[in-house]
């Protein structure tokens, strides 16, 4: 039973990745590429100022087309010049608060890029040139949150709160309908993957937890958490990109490993933002602190919420390899090297290498 992802399998194997330029999507072409993949990415420019995707070495290795998910024949005009064998889905607009800031937008970009590319990959089977394996990238965030103790399984409903959440429980349901009507004969064959919360150095978002921790070393003062009680299942950006691969290898080898799957850390890395932080503070070390910045009436967050990921470890006796400690080693490690003008991209190739390493 193949546990982990072959890096050897993607050698020479086309690749289409879309939001190739986000957090996830940088360290997803660094992987891709360390394997010797064909990589051809599409997105919007990268979201922040500074983004990992400048700075990890990754642009002139690969074929990068800057565009708009929700434009779909400059989608549509990418995909056909790509022509890709595996399709990894990850554009999107991922950030609950600014879903209410712009729930158009976010509605469209969730909902519509998803359709959009799953077009793209249907009129392709029409011309006989579809890829053998698409992975769309959803979130945990998509189930009906009861915000009970136990972890959501892969048939709970889907009905996420905000319209971020939301908008990924209706790309869900997009690609299951295409599924269902178009690809029911596995010929391509699709899966969802519904992530946790991720970590890892390059993250320069607003509005997440570790880059609000390492923007607050930098200008030397203490960290403010809005949510220090709320749970989240926290894990290290590798290992859901490592789970990708990993689907998108055994499904394009055998389409009946195609499905719905939830990749999340175990039980005891489902942590408090605050215990998070804790360590944070541990591994930064000096005068690192953090104070309490809950607020009134901040939009809806969901307080506690995991995931049952049984039937990834089942079916492909999958493990998560780091915990929360050893992970955020690996993240203070990455932020300081960042912030001393350190070499970043031999510093992904190592964790990568260290990874992959441990998988063996």
């Amino acid at each position: 039973m193949m546990v982990h992802y072959d890096p050897e399998f993607y050698r020479g194997k086309r690749v289409f990745v879309t939001g190739h330029t986000g957090f996830k999507g940088s360290w997803l072409c660094k992987m891709l590429l360390m394997a010797g993949a064909e990589v051809t990415g599409y997105s919007l420019q990268p979201p922040t100022q500074p983004n990992l995707f400048s700075i990890a070495g990754v642009e002139d290795k690969m074929h990068s087309v800057i565009g708009d998910i929700r434009d779909f024949d400059a989608l549509k005009a990418a995909f056909d010049a790509a022509r890709p064998d595996i399709v990894l889905h990850l554009a999107a607009q991922p950030i609950v608060r600014d879903s209410y800031k712009d729930p158009r937008y976010t509605y469209e970009t969730n909902v519509m890029g998803t359709v959009n590319l799953l077009e793209c990959v249907r009129l392709a089977l029409q011309q006989g040139r579809a890829p053998r394996s698409v992975l769309n990238v959803t979130t945990d965030k998509v189930y009906h949150n009861n915000e009970w103790a136990w972890g959501y399984r892969e048939n709970e409903p889907l009905d996420g709160f905000d319209p971020y959440s939301n908008s990924k429980s209706c790309s869900e349901l997009a690609t299951h309908s295409y599924i269902n009507s178009f690809f029911a004969d596995k010929t391509v064959a699709v899966s969802t993957a519904r992530a946790g919360n991720v970590i890892g150095g390059g993250d320069f978002a607003n509005d997440r937890i570790i880059p609000d921790c390492v923007r607050a070393m930098a200008a030397g003062r203490k960290i403010g958490v809005r949510n220090p009680y709320s749970t989240r299942p926290y894990q290290h950006v590798l290992e859901p990109l490592a789970a990708y691969l990993l689907i998108a290898q055994r499904q394009y080898e055998d389409s009946r490993f195609a499905g719905y799957y939830n990749v999340g850390p175990d039980d005891c890395d489902c942590v408090t933002t605050g215990t998070l932080v804790d360590l944070f503070c541990r591994a930064w070390g000096g005068d690192a602190a953090w104070e309490n910045q809950a607020e009134a009436n901040a939009p809806h967050e969901a307080n506690f919420l995991k995931l049952d990921c049984s039937k990834l470890k089942t079916t492909f006796g999958w493990t998560p390899r780091w915990h929360m400690a050893e992970c955020m080693e690996k993240t203070v490690a990455f932020s300081k090297i960042w912030l001393a003008n350190g070499d970043v991209p031999a510093e992904m190739e190592k964790e990568i290498n260290s990874f992959l390493e441990e998988q063996k």
